[in-house]
């Protein structure tokens, strides 16, 4: 087996762990911030144009229901 930290027995402990001491209902939590932070570092890493794009054909859209 590999040395190291990190290792796939390692992690699925320390899961475990991190499940017992904060229940299942903090664990979804932190899960469900984590995307939404991994959500919006992506969507600020966008070409600032593209947004502009976006809006612009989302205004269009607006424009063409009413």
């Amino acid at each position: 087996m590999g040395e190291g930290l990190f290792q796939p027995l390692h992690l699925i402990l320390i899961i475990a762990i991190a499940l017992l001491v904060f229940g299942t209902s903090k664990f979804a939590a932190v899960g469900k911030g984590l995307g939404e932070g991994i959500r919006n570092f992506k969507a600020s890493m966008k070409d600032p144009e593209a947004e502009k794009k976006e809006e612009a054909k989302k205004e269009v859209e607006e424009e063409k229901k009413v």
